[in-house]
This record gives structure tokens, sequence and C-alpha cells, in this order.
């Protein structure tokens, strides 16, 4: 069995102990069918069978995106949540697992030295990062938003949405904002936001925090920072001086933004956003003379844009950070270093092949390279067909295009800095990846000598 099966048990022990919580109530039939129905286990293998369309995203072997399997105790607390299906809109529908989160949301908080702060979870990085960006254009209206060429799309859609101005800022060979750049850009007056990556996406590069900061008390504008990918690497011991000092900074950003379902072990969807300055709880207030009824307390829902939110993805945080504290030197920063280590060790081999460039080391887990080729278009070719061999040999792997300057290291290579080329791609984010890294590397050595058979034209 690939699949983890044993907390079923589990769920199913805890389940009796949740219904005991309720053994003074008057009993009920099932609704709306019975689970004894045999419609529900001919429907259940359906959609099993339905489900095997999909990549292994749980195993060591899909080495691609950025998807990774929740801790069997998130999956267990989230499915028990949902036997009662409450709404951390308001207390009236979520009490105790508002608690939770909120409970969950400081030690996030706590991670960056936040003890004072105000946050809440979301439906994703998006969400997350349109409330800060939304905050951001409340506090400086009509002013700019810049961001790096390297950072999510996501800030430039949600930048329209919002009728905000948007600008992309120019990024260095390692794909971090140039902050020579940026300053040029502040010089003129009308950037009201800075939002800086500490990971991004396409490569795991990390913004230079320190240097952004020294501009902010030049030009005053908001830092956010954009953490939904890397948050978690602020408990890693294993990262290289410059972005040990990025991450050490990110408590001193306006807000932050961190995805637990991503590095966090969570299952889609949860991110979280968190604002240092408390008072901005009053640019979301309203009124709702139909859901506060019970409690006089803060309501989740007086602090966020989105109105319903399951409060299942707030017990499966909760339970997971009480299983797996979020602090350094214990088994969840242990996990990170992991994956960090693994990528690192990948790059080294990658380094050491003849067949293959390397534009730069990996900051955190994520990993670019491509075969090594004269042109563009070669490369982009070759890129292709290694990706394709390898999914055939089940190595599942990922594509980015990235500009051609990333490889100016590179001799020999014909085109434009600002070229697109495609490259491949490795998210090495669960901790196995440590493990699997002699058979991944056999795989993609086989699949080489198969797609790359005669010496490199730059060897």
């Amino acid at each position: 069995m690939h699949l983890e099966e044993t907390t079923l048990q589990l769920l199913k022990d805890s389940l009796k102990q949740l219904d005991s919580g309720f053994a003074a109530l008057p009993a009920i039939s099932e609704n709306p069918t019975s689970p004894q129905d045999p419609r529900l286990a001919a429907v259940m293998v359906e959609v099993a069978s339905k489900l095997k369309d999909n990549y292994p995203y749980f195993h060591p072997l899909y080495a691609g995106q950025m998807l990774k399997p929740p801790h069997p105790i998130a999956r267990a607390a989230y499915a028990l949540a949902t036997w009662i299906n409450p709404n951390n809109h308001a207390l009236d529908g979520g009490r105790a697992s508002s608690a939770l989160e909120k409970e969950a949301v400081a030690q996030i908080a706590a991670m960056f030295g936040w003890q004072q702060h105000l946050g809440h979870l979301c439906g994703g990085g998006t969400m997350a990062n349109l409330e800060a960006l939304w905050v951001a254009g409340q506090l400086h209206p009509g002013k700019k938003i810049v961001a790096s060429d390297q950072s999510h799309y996501t800030h430039k859609r949600i930048s329209a949405v919002l009728q905000l101005p948007f600008a992309q800022v120019p990024t260095d060979n390692c794909g971090r904002m140039d902050t020579s750049a940026l300053e040029k850009m502040l010089a003129v007056g009308d950037v009201g936001c800075v939002v800086a990556t500490e990971g991004t996406t396409g490569s795991g590069s990390v913004d230079p925090l320190p240097e952004i900061l020294r501009l902010r008390e030049r030009y005053g504008f908001l830092l956010h920072v954009d953490a939904a990918y890397g948050g978690y690497f602020a408990l890693a011991s294993n990262l290289v001086t410059e972005t040990r000092a990025s991450f050490d900074s990110i408590g001193r950003a306006d807000s932050i933004v961190i995805d637990p379902h991503k590095h966090g072990l969570q299952p889609y969807g949860c991110g979280c956003v968190l604002f240092r300055d408390p008072q901005v709880g009053a640019i979301y207030k309203h009124e709702s003379p139909y859901t506060y009824f019970t409690s006089s307390d803060l309501h989740l829902g007086e602090i966020s844009l989105e109105c319903s939110r399951p409060g299942a993805s707030a017990v499966a945080l909760w339970a997971t950070q009480r299983l797996l504290p979020l602090v350094r030197g214990g088994e969840f920063a242990a996990m990170l270093e992991a994956s960090r280590e693994a990528a690192v060790r990948f790059a080294e081999r990658l380094a050491g092949d003849a067949h293959w460039m390397l534009p730069f080391v990996p900051e955190l887990d994520i990993i670019v390279w491509a075969p090594r080729a004269k042109t563009v278009a070669e490369i982009s070719a070759l890129s292709q067909r290694i990706f394709d061999a390898a999914a055939k040999q089940n190595l599942h792997l990922a594509l980015i295009r990235v500009p051609l300057r990333f490889f100016a290291a590179q001799r020999n290579l014909t085109g434009a800095p600002e070229d697109a080329v495609l490259c491949l791609r490795s998210v090495l984010m669960k901790p196995e990846h440590r493990d699997w890294l002699d058979r991944i590397w056999k795989i993609l050595s086989k699949v080489a000598d198969g797609v790359l058979p005669g010496p490199s034209p730059n060897r």
C-alpha cells in the first residue's frame, strides 16, 4: 500500500470521542443518506477510480511542482472537523475552531518574532496576498505596488483587481530583486508598497531583505513579504549566510504571507496573512446584522475579506503544530533542513556532470537546470524531451521558462540575455527526497544518456 491508511483507525477512535460530547442530545436518524445505502460504496469506488488519473504527488519520484502530501495528523484532524463542518467566519459558526485558528496563527507569527499582530487563515496565498495589498492600498491610496519580475504573477493580477498601479522591478542573474533598480523607482515618489519575495515559486530565489529595509528607512514605503512558499525556512539551520540574513529580517516587514498548504503539511487550501500593526483591523470594520449574536469577542470575520471559511483548516493546522511545534531545532525544522540538503546535493551532482548547466546554487529547495547546448531553441527542445522521457520512467519533473541571462556564467551561449529558455525544474520539498536522490539521479542519468547520447557541444 503506497497511500498511508493507519490514521483511518485513529480517525474512527477520535470520532467516537467527538460524538461523546453531544451525548445529551436526542438521537437522530442518518441524513440525508444512510451509510448502509449501497449506492455510497458504488460512488466512492467510482471516485477512487477517477482519482487514479493523477501524477503520484505523494511519492518521492514526483519531483516536479510544489505539491506535498499533508501530514497524516492534518488529514485526520481535517476529516474529523468535517463531521461538525464549522465556519470560521463568526464564533457562532465555529467556536472551537476559531480559538484553534487564533492559537495556530499566533504560533506562525511567533516564528518571525511577532507577539503582537493581526492575522488569520485564508483560502491560500493568493487570497492572503490580496488582503495584504488591499490594506496597503487603503493606507497609501492610489500609490504603486512593485514586486520583482520573478515574483508570483498574482501580484500584478491583484493590483489590477484593486485598481492600483503595478510595476515590476528587474532581478539579478540569480532571480533576486535588483535593489539599485528598485531605488530608481522609489526616487520617483509614487510607490506605496514593495513586495519582497522570500522564496520565488519559480526558482526559490530570496529577495535581499536587509537592503530593501535600508531603502524603506529612506523612502518610507510599506513592506510586504510574500513568503507563501519559503516562509517556514525561517526555522532551517542550513541556509547560506545571505539567505539567513533575509529570513532573519522578515519580522521587520509590515505584512507577511505564508502558505501552510505548502511546507506547513496542510491540505489545500490554507494560507495565512499577518500584519505587524493590529490597528489595521480598523480597515476591515463592517456591520453584519445577522451573524454576531452570542459573543462580544472578536470574530475572525471582522478581520478578513473572506466570509465563510473552513474551520477544518484551522483544526488541521493546530493539530499539526501541536504535534510538530514551529521551533528551530525541532522535528518540523529538520524536515525543512532535509529538503534543503537534498537540493544542495542534487545541485552539486548537476554541476559536476557535463550534460547539464546550473544557473545558480539553490537558496531553498527548488532547483532550475538545463541540458547543455548552444542556443535557446536547442536547450528548450532538449528540456522538453528530457521532461517527457523522465515521465515515462516514473520520474516527474517540471518545466520553467527563465531569462537566458540566468546562465550568463556559461560560455558560448547564443541569444539575447532576456530570451526565454525552457529549463527543467524540481521542487524537492519532501524530506524523503534526500534519501531518494541516488534513485532520482540514476533515472535522470539514464534519460540523459538516451536524449543526449553524444558529447556535449560545450564540453
